[in-house]
This record gives structure tokens, C-alpha cells and sequence, in this order.
């Protein structure tokens, strides 16, 4: 303990020795001080102008770049004006231009309308003195007198078939019809479609009004080549081939496409189809077919035909037919118009058809449809799955015999009315109307037993999502089958 505070003692008196001389130096070297002062006050003032110049350097930097970003800017800003004074003008010289062309254009309008004006009211004076006064155009002295201006156009084709000469066996290959057939319909329509003559001009005959409408169906020719067979002007024979599809409407369908209107009618019609099949109480056949038809201009994805691009390779729009026909082929029930997109099934529940079942008009009856469409009460379809019994191949054959007759009847329809086979000019809204004129053509055709014309048609069917409506069809369905499978039999048996 003794040697601790020892230790301490010695270390303070060392401390204070080694103030004492320091004190003694500083003392001693005041000279030392004060030049160093004055370096350090020296090195202040040199380092204070170093910044001052630095700082003037940067402020010199900093005004040239400003001045130099002005002059760019100044430079840009002039060069965006003068550009933008160019387009102005530009534009200024061409929006001139075109006022100076729509100006010359309702100048000539308005000329032509005077002009035209001028020339029907001279016409309708003219007739109207003539009219008035027969004998004024021999008094006059021969003078001319002003007319309305029409295109001379040769009917010289229409003239050889209108005429007494020109063979029957000609005249059917022509309008896929003989002409008493032909005279039948015109008598039918002539109350309908019959012109008068005005003072201006005489109306169209009411022969070459239907021949244009039969011919435009049979052949599907464009309206161009339409016209100058029967030397109208192409908006007549549109507008003819659409007036006497409405006139075909309106006045043949209730006659000649129809239900049959009663109970004898339904009896012959069973007994001819169970004469075919051996099945009994079928009143019909019915299939469903597409028709072409350029792409519409709204609701495009609805009339798409998947089925028909995928097979033609070829992009294909369409809308359908739905028909129901007798053992002789003619139809008595047709659906029509509706998007080449819906399936079968979706096409039977929109049409009349349908909702005559609903009301319980077809109690008691099968109609006869493919593999397209469900089995339900009324509709009688083949067996779809992939392993049949025999009984159920024998049926599915039974069924095929009655299909064939609708399917034939649509080749038939299609074969004589080509323009069902080729996309057609006619407008979407109008199609309905031309489709069934061509339906109730086709069922005269038929009644009249004129000549077949038939064409290839292909119909994708797609099988129905919910195939089965009804239990008690398909119990009706496997006694059908069951009863054919046991006529054969008996048949075979007795053969032997």
C-alpha cells in the first residue's frame, strides 16, 4: 500500500515539472508566434481568393450555358413556328381546293336537277296536249314534240321465249317449268303484281315481271346479266324479283304450302309413310339446311358456319331451312331465317312448328327428324349410340327410308333454284321472302310433276346436347323398334 502512494506522488511531480517547461517555452518564443500568425493569415486570404475565383468561374459557366440554352431554344422555338406556318398553309391550300370542288359539284347538281326537272315537265305538258287534243300534233304541221329520255334496251331474248314458237321442252330447261305451269302462276298473280300505264311510259307486262323473278331463282345469274336478257334496267329487275317473292308469298303460300287442313289428308299421308317404313303415325319428314350468304354487317359471329369453314376451307356464313315435307316431297311446314350458328334443336324450339306441339295439335303423331334433333313426343329420331342392338340397326334403317324424303326434296329444291347455291345479292332482311317464294315454286313444281332437278347438298348435323326430352318417347321409340323387329321376322317366315 506504502508503494502505491509512492507511485502516485512521483507521477504528480512529474506532471507539474513538464508544465513548468512548457510554460517556460512559450515564454521564451513569442518571436516564433507571431510569424507563424502572420502565415496562417497569409494562407487565409490566399485560399479566400481562390473561391472567389473559382466562384466567378462557375458564375462565368453559368451565364454562357444560360445564354447558349437560349439561343437553342430561341433557334427551336422559330424553326416550330416556321414548320408550323408551312402546315397551315398547306392545309389552308388544300381545304380551298376541296370547297372549290364542292362547289363545282352543287353547281353541276343543280344544273342537272333543273335540267331534268325542266325535261319531265315538257314531257308532262306535251302528253298532256296530246292527250287532250289527238288531232293537234297533224295540225302542227309535223312539229316534234319533246319526250322523256329512256335507254333503248333489246328485249329480243324475252320476245323469242314469249312467243307461241318457242318449244315447251326450251322454255322448261329455261324456268325449270312448263308453260301452263307458268300461265297458272301468272293467272294467279296477275290481280297482285299488274301494272297500269302512266303518260310517261308503259308498264312492265305482268309475264316478263314473274319470267324475271322465275328466271333470277332458277339460274342465280347476277342482276347485270338478268338485265340484259330481258332488257330492263338492273334496280327494275331487283326490284321486280323482290315484288313478286312477296306477291308469291302472300297469295301461293296459304294455297299451296300448307298443314294438312284434315283428317283424310293425315290418314293418306300415315298410310303412305307406314307403306315406306312400316312405322305407323308419321305425318312428316322433316331436315334442316344451310344457305350461303355474304357476311351480314351485324351480328357477324351468329350466321358463322363453323362446320361448313372447317369442310371447305373457305370462310362461310349462312342462315337455315328448316322443312317439313309429305311422302311426295312438298313441303308443308317451313322454318326460315334463322343464324347458320344454331344447331338443329335451337332452330326447331324457335319455329311455329314447335309451338303447334306445344298447344297439342301433333298429339298422337311422329315427325321424322335425324340424329340433329331430340327425341321428344311428337319427334321421332334414330338411335344415336355407338353400340347398337339389331333391333335398334333394323329401326335406325326403318328411320332412314323416311329421312330420305325430306333430303331428296331439299336436293330437289336446290337443283332447281340455284341461286339457293351460291351466296346471293339479296339483302339479309329480304332473304326470308325469297326462300319461301322459292319453297311454294318448288311444291307447284312437285304438284305438277315437272321435271327433277337434283344437286348434291351436305349438312352437318350435330347431335343434340340434351337428346332426350321425353321418357315416354323412348319407351314409344323401343316398342316401335321392337314391333318392326318382329314384322320382319314374321315376314321372313313366312317367305320361307
Amino acid at each position: 500500500m506504502n508503494d502505491n502512494v509512492a507511485k502516485r506522488r512521483r507521477r504528480r511531480k512529474d506532471g507539474s515539472e513538464d508544465d513548468q517547461n512548457n510554460y517556460n517555452k512559450g515564454s521564451g518564443g513569442g518571436g516564433n508566434n507571431e510569424t507563424s500568425s502572420e502565415n496562417k493569415e497569409g494562407n487565409k486570404t490566399k485560399g479566400i481568393k481562390e473561391i472567389i475565383t473559382s466562384l466567378l468561374l462557375f458564375e462565368e459557366q453559368e451565364k454562357c450555358e444560360s445564354e447558349e440554352w437560349s439561343k437553342t431554344h430561341q433557334d427551336e422555338k422559330l424553326l416550330f413556328e416556321d414548320n408550323h406556318k408551312k402546315k397551315t398553309k398547306v392545309m389552308l391550300d388544300y381545304f380551298k381546293k376541296f370547297q372549290g370542288s364542292y362547289h363545282d359539284l352543287d353547281q353541276n347538281d343543280g344544273l342537272r336537277r333543273k335540267r331534268k326537272s325542266r325535261a319531265t315537265s315538257a314531257a308532262v305538258t306535251a302528253a298532256a296536249e296530246i292527250g287532250s287534243d289527238p288531232g293537234g300534233a297533224a295540225e302542227g304541221g309535223g312539229q316534234q314534240q319533246r319526250r322523256l329520255w329512256k335507254k333503248i334496251r333489246s328485249q329480243a331474248w324475252w320476245d323469242e321465249c314469249n312467243s307461241d314458237e318457242f318449244s315447251d321442252d326450251e322454255f322448261r330447261k329455261a324456268f325449270r317449268m312448263g308453260k301452263e305451269t307458268f300461265d297458272l302462276i301468272c293467272n294467279e298473280l296477275s290481280s297482285v303484281v299488274a301494272k297500269e300505264n302512266t303518260t310517261l311510259r308503259n308498264a312492265v307486262p305482268v309475264r316478263q315481271r314473274v319470267a324475271v323473278c322465275i328466271w333470277r331463282l332458277a339460274t342465280g345469274e347476277p342482276l347485270r346479266l338478268v338485265s340484259k336478257r330481258f332488257g330492263l334496267g338492273i334496280s327494275t329487275c331487283h326490284k321486280l324479283v323482290l315484288e313478286v317473292c312477296a306477291a308469291i308469298r302472300t297469295v301461293l303460300m296459304p294455297k299451296y304450302l300448307q298443314w294438312p287442313p284434315d283428317e283424310d289428308s293425315v290418314k293418306r299421308i300415315k298410310d303412305e309413310f307406314e307403306s315406306v317404313s312400316g312405322i305407323p303415325n308419321v305425318v312428316g319428314s322433316m331436315y334442316t339446311t344451310h344457305i350461303p350468304i355474304i357476311a351480314p354487317k351485324a351480328s357477324v359471329s351468329a350466321y358463322f358456319n363453323r362446320r361448313h369453314t372447317e369442310r371447305n376451307q373457305k370462310t362461310s356464313y349462312s342462315i337455315t331451312v328448316q322443312g317439313v315435307v309429305n311422302p311426295k316431297g312438298v313441303f308443308t311446314d317451313v322454318c326460315i331465317g334463322w343464324p347458320g350458328s344454331m344447331p338443329d334443336d335451337q332452330v326447331l324450339e324457335k319455329s311455329a312448328l314447335y309451338q303447334r306441339s306445344r298447344g297439342g295439335l301433333l298429339k298422337g303423331v311422329w315427325i321424322v327428324g335425324s340424329c340433329g334433333y331430340p327425341l321428344m313426343d311428337w319427334v321421332l329420331v334414330p338411335y344415336t349410340q355407338q353400340h347398337l342392338t339389331w333391333t335398334q340397326h333394323a329401326f335406325n334403317e326403318k328411320i332412314w327410308e323416311i329421312q330420305r324424303v325430306s333430303k331428296e326434296a331439299f336436293a330437289r329444291l336446290k337443283g332447281r333454284w340455284t341461286c339457293l347455291q351460291k351466296r346471293t345479292e339479296v339483302k339479309l332482311q329480304d332473304l326470308p321472302v325469297v326462300l319461301g317464294a322459292c319453297c311454294v315454286l318448288h311444291n307447284i313444281c312437285e304438284m305438277r310433276n315437272e321435271p327433277e332437278v337434283t344437286c348434291d347438298i351436305v349438312d352437318d348435323e350435330m347431335v343434340p346436347e340434351v337428346g332426350l326430352r321425353s321418357a315416354t318417347a323412348m319407351k314409344a321409340r323401343d316398342a316401335i323398334a321392337h314391333n318392326l323387329l318382329h314384322h320382319n321376322h314374321a315376314g321372313t317366315s313366312f317367305l320361307s
